[in-house]
């Protein structure tokens, strides 16, 4: 008789947290609702917030960011470097170019587009010490553009993700930033404390992304104008954020892998193709050179740049600059951070720092001085200075100016307004993502129409800063909404730093694990024959059978006859999993099982891929909650396999009580 069709589960319509997610509409649509009836009012209030968080907050702002910086880059040097983002055994779901386009696109795509060439010029013409359109003003204008873009960025970017990803992964619990303090809090992540936490990130990442839509509609309609004579102006920037808030709910639709993953790359491409027109057809050998100088001067100038809150030579400059790059960084930091983490899964800490420090970087700062210094050449050795005349006046026009004073300058400028577009797309449905994720719990298969929920709502959000004060209004938005969470992310970094030492306790308590069986007759001989044996994997079945179940079972026994909680699981590929509980406490898990392995070519004459793959070998190894262990059990006794798990479960109890005292 054929087998009936296995019946699924039907989809849930409504996946949510309900005090984050009502939470965060209700309080969104609130803001929406006043900003859109009472522009002006919401103008005047959005200047009074700047104000207070600039002249009040600022060193609070500078000092946060400096700590997140020292903190990854001790993480990642020390030790715990070695850590793997999941399991031991665990290795990553991408591939380091799609890795990086995702990283790059979610991270800072539209704002490289839109402050690539206007920011250098900006700070060129209007320095905030010493006279502008000189060398020195030129030289001081890319050391701080750079220092905006670097390394203090990615390290906010980083403390977040590297967080979420290394409880979500290697501990089992929800992708949300609420698991962060679970060192901290314990179970009460999933009380009130967890939900005002998720709530500030919602509110945090729906300012931060839309801060970057305004910031890229503002630019789409200022390159719409330059090629096909678009009107600028309040009505086409709303139409046009309705539009591309439309193809980003469809990519959402499509999922990580379907949509986001495929525009990432095409934006990587585009941003390739303008890059290297950008460094041919510019300047190049000046180019070049202003790329080692301007790296150096970044070095050379960190520690001093990172500090300078120009308090003995007060100035507006930093709060129009710095604090509003730093609260937009931290504002992006929940969206960003959980994306990088929801891409990083089976990376070391030490390969996930070093990756989202410096690969990005690298292109960040490859892309300002090309089109910073080009645009500064331009202007101080070419004498065109129209072009700081047009970014004073309009910053949405700098770049295609920029292009007007280049090759085939329709074209390049037709490319950019593209790219800006699939920026905005990337942004929009990684931020609906995230922004769904925390709502939901940490759930990933939630309704689509959540996910497009989201995303219509920043696109919204978006809108109305843009009514209610325009460029000043998206500043505040990110300053102000970036602050409650700051002071999360401290917490989020002592709760890390006390769960990687417990980790490395754990493992330095694993660190004596058998490497192989001891007594009970085994002699060297055995041992010798079981190290050149290649058992196949019926051989290893055979002993799982006769050997290590019977000796875990029994063990199981033993246990449950003593008021233990232990269960022996059966897996379909043949492993044998052991699970004691202890309650609330850390349970034990101890599983042996079948894992295949390609003979060492010393042992083939025939090394075609056909031949090694029929003469694959097996090994009995052993896994633990925190990974595969690298070695094998095959051919023990039930005796050695017995005094194996007790001397696994003796370290574990161990650890349990160092984390008692």
């Amino acid at each position: 008789m054929d087998k009936a069709p296995e019946q699924t589960a039907p989809r849930r319509r409504i996946v949510m947290n309900p005090p984050v997610f009502i939470t965060s509409s209700v309080i969104v649509v609130l803001f929406v609702a006043l900003a859109a009836l009472w522009p002006e009012a919401a103008e005047q209030r959005f200047a009074a917030v700047q104000s207070w968080v600039i002249t009040q907050a600022g060193w609070f702002y500078v000092l946060a960011v400096a700590g997140f910086l020292v903190f990854v880059v001790g993480v990642a040097m020390s030790g715990y470097g070695r850590i793997r983002l999941g399991p031991d055994h665990s290795r990553p779901d991408y591939s380091y170019r799609s890795w990086f386009a995702m990283l790059f696109s979610a991270g800072m795509g539209i704002g490289l587009m839109f402050f690539g060439v206007a920011e250098p010029i900006m700070h060129f013409s209007d320095p905030p010490v010493g006279p502008p359109g000189t060398a020195e003003a030129a030289r001081q204008a890319m050391r701080i553009t750079l220092f905006h873009w670097g390394v203090h960025a990615w390290a906010i970017y980083a403390v977040v993700g590297l967080s979420l990803a290394y409880f979500s992964f290697r501990h089992g619990l929800p992708l949300t930033i609420r698991s962060s303090l679970y060192p901290l809090i314990g179970d009460r992540i999933h009380g009130i404390a967890g939900h005002t936490v998720d709530t500030f990130a919602v509110f945090g990442t729906i300012f931060g992304v839309a801060t970057s839509l305004g910031f890229g509609v503002m630019q789409v309609n200022a390159g719409l104008n330059h090629l096909f004579g678009v009107p600028v102006g309040i009505g086409m920037q709303m139409l046009l954020i309705a539009g591309i808030t439309g193809l980003a709910t469809i990519s959402v639709g499509l999922g990580l892998d379907g949509g986001i993953r495929r525009v990432s790359e095409l934006n990587m491409a585009l941003a390739v193709i303008l890059l290297v027109f950008v460094l041919v057809a510019g300047p190049t050998v000046f180019l070049l050179q202003t790329l080692v100088q301007n790296t150096g001067m970044y070095i050379s100038n960190l520690f001093s740049m990172t500090f300078n809150l120009y308090a003995y030579e007060p100035t507006g400059w930093i709060g129009g600059w710095t604090l509003f790059y730093w609260g937009w960084w931290i504002a992006w930091s929940p969206f960003v951070g959980m994306f990088i983490a929801r891409v990083s899964r089976g990376r070391t800490i030490r390969e996930f720092v070093i990756g989202v420090l410096l690969v990005p970087l690298g292109f960040t700062f490859m892309w300002m001085t090309f089109f910073g210094d080009t645009a500064i050449h331009m202007v101080l050795m070419q004498g065109i200075g129209s072009l700081a005349e047009a970014v004073a006046a309009d910053t949405t026009v700098a770049l295609f100016e920029f292009f007007s004073h280049l090759p085939f300058a329709s074209v390049t400028s037709l490319l950019a307004t593209i790219l800006v577009i699939t920026f905005f797309v990337t942004s929009s449905d990684s931020g609906a993502l995230v922004v769904d994720m925390l709502t939901t719990g940490g759930a990933e298969d939630s309704p689509t129409w959540q996910r497009i929920f989201w995303s219509v709502l920043m696109g919204v959000v978006a809108a109305v800063l843009l009514l209610a004060g325009g460029l000043a209004a998206l500043q505040t938005a990110s300053i102000a909404s970036a602050l409650p969470f700051t002071m999360v992310m401290a917490l989020v970094c002592w709760g890390l730093l006390r769960a990687l030492r417990t980790d490395a306790a754990k493992r330095s308590s694993l660190q004596f694990a058998r490497t192989q069986a001891g007594g009970d007759g085994y002699t060297w001989q055995q041992r010798l024959q079981t190290l050149v044996h290649q058992p196949s994997r019926a051989e290893v079945g055979t002993f799982l059978e006769e050997a290590a179940r019977p000796a875990i079972r029994q063990v199981a026994t033993e246990l449950r006859e003593r008021g233990v909680e232990a269960e022996v699981i059966d897996g379909d590929d043949g492993r044998i999993t052991l699970d004691i509980r202890h309650g609330q406490e850390q349970a034990f898990r101890y599983v042996i099982r079948p894992r295949p392995y390609e003979p060492p070519s010393f042992t083939l004459s025939d090394t075609r891929a056909q031949r090694a793959s029929a003469l694959r070998y097996y090994r009995a190894e052993v896994h633990l909650s925190e990974g595969g262990q690298d070695y094998d059990v095959m051919g023990w006794s039930r005796d050695a396999v017995i005094n194996d798990v007790i001397d696994q479960y003796e370290r574990h109890l161990h650890f349990l009580s160092s984390q008692r005292a």
